[in-house]
């Protein structure tokens, strides 16, 4: 009874402030406010105040919120743990065949097709890659020592 009588309220004064808006000469902004202002008395003639207010107040309700709040958690943190994992058991198990059973098609497409000259030079497979660290650090000792540091 009191949610009712207070949103009548709010709808009259929102009308007054349209009408002293309309004294005004602004129309538009008139119009604007009586809409909202019509939206209280709206929503007590179609009961969804009385719904809200009865809501409010019951434990059950509040303990039904509480049960679907704990469902979103869990189906939340579900979908979370199959994203890092990279999908579902199923989805992982059809990818892992898939990968085991096929061959690259050409190997050396992803080198860019500039010609000849611009590819790097193939080393055979038997011979290990030999670890440039020094090479790695002399631009960096050269820009340090440019700059006096």
């Amino acid at each position: 009874m009191i949610a009712e009588t207070v949103c009548s309220a709010v709808s009259a004064a929102g009308l007054g402030i349209a009408a002293v808006t309309a004294y005004r000469k602004r129309f538009l902004a008139a119009t604007r406010i009586a809409a909202y202002s019509l939206v209280p008395i709206g929503l007590v003639m179609t009961g969804v105040v009385e719904w809200l207010a009865d809501t409010a107040f019951s434990p059950t309700a509040w303990a039904g919120f509480g049960v679907l709040g704990v469902s979103w958690l869990l189906f939340a943190t579900t979908r979370a743990v199959e994203r890092r994992r990279g999908g579902t058991r199923k989805e992982r198990r059809t990818a892992a065949k898939e990968a085991a059973g096929r061959e690259p098609v050409a190997p050396t497409a992803s080198a860019p097709s500039l010609g000849q000259a611009t590819r790097p030079a193939a080393r055979p497979a038997n011979q290990p890659r030999r670890e440039s660290a020094s090479e790695d650090f002399s631009d960096i000792e050269a820009i340090l020592k440019k700059h006096g540091i």
